[in-house]
C-alpha cells in the first residue's frame, strides 16, 4: 500500500500540533485531513474514505475517549491518541475504549511515523469489517497457524497449552498494539476474572518460558509497565 493512496485524519486542537503533524504527514506523501474539533472530525469520518486517525483527547466539543467510543460502535479504523496525559491508568482507560496505540506529547516526528506503519499494519491484516483474511501470521522466529491452531518457533512446532494459545492468539490478531491487562483477561479467562491478574501472570511466565531465549529480558511479549502487554512487531 502506497503513502499516496492512504488517508489519514488528524483531530487536534492546538493549531501549532496540528500544523506540525500534518507536515510530517505530507512529506511522507499521506493524502492528509486537519480539523480542530470532534464534531468536524466525525463529519470528515463520515463523509470521507479515511484509513486512519489520529485524535487528541483533550478537544474543546467532546472528550476524545467519547470520540473513540462512537467510532468503535460501528468503525474498525486505526485509531492513534496523542494527549499530554501521561498517567498509566489514563493511558490504560484510553487503550480500553478501542484506541490502537497511545503517543505522549510531545513527540518527535520518528516516533510519530514509527506508530502510524504499525496501526496500518493491522490495518492491512484486516479485511472489510474487520474480518482477518489471512490464516497465518509470523512475528521474527514465532509464527502461528490459525486455522490448525499450531505455534512454531524457529520452524519447529511447540506445544502450547489451550490457554497459552488463546494468550498468543490475542496477541498475533494485535501485533505491535498495547493491550491492557483487563482486556487480555476478559479475552482470554471472561468478564468474571474481573482484575485478578495472578492467572495472567503465571500464564505469561509459563508461556514465555517457551518462546524466549531468556524469559527475563523478553523478546516477543514485552511489558507495559502499569499497563497490559504487546507483542513486539520486530
Amino acid at each position: 500500500m502506497k503513502n499516496s493512496s492512504i488517508h489519514i485524519l488528524v483531530i487536534e486542537d492546538d493549531p501549532q500540533i496540528r500544523n506540525f503533524i500534518s507536515y510530517v504527514l505530507k512529506q511522507e506523501e499521506f493524502l492528509c485531513t486537519a480539523v480542530g474539533t470532534a464534531q468536524a472530525g466525525m463529519s470528515e469520518l463520515v463523509s470521507g474514505q479515511i484509513d486512519l486517525m489520529i485524535l487528541d483527547l483533550g478537544l474543546p466539543d467532546y472528550d476524545g475517549i467519547e470520540v473513540i467510543q462512537k467510532v468503535r460502535e460501528w468503525s474498525e479504523i486505526p485509531i492513534v491518541v496523542v494527549s499530554a496525559r501521561d498517567q498509566d491508568q489514563e493511558k490504560a482507560a484510553v487503550l480500553d475504549s478501542g484506541a490502537d496505540d497511545y503517543l505522549t506529547k510531545p513527540f518527535s516526528a520518528v516516533e510519530l511515523l514509527a506508530r502510524i506503519r504499525v496501526a496500518l499494519r493491522h490495518l492491512c491484516r484486516l479485511g472489510i469489517g474487520g474480518q482477518r483474511v489471512q490464516t497465518t501470521a509470523k512475528v521474527k522466529d514465532l509464527s502461528i497457524d490459525f486455522e490448525k491452531h499450531l505455534v512454531y518457533l524457529e520452524g519447529k512446532e511447540i506445544h502450547v497449552t489451550p490457554m497459552e494459545y488463546s494468550l498468543l492468539n490475542l496477541f498475533f490478531h494485535n501485533i505491535g498494539k498495547v493491550l491492557t491487562t483487563s482486556y487480555i483477561l476478559k479475552e482470554v479467562y471472561g468478564v468474571h476474572y474481573g482484575t485478578d491478574t495472578q492467572a495472567l501472570r503465571a500464564l505469561m511466565a509459563g508461556l514465555r518460558r517457551k518462546i524466549e531465549k531468556n524469559p527475563a529480558k523478553p523478546q516477543y511479549i514485552l511489558t507495559e509497565i502499569g499497563v497490559g502487554y504487546r507483542l513486539s512487531e520486530n
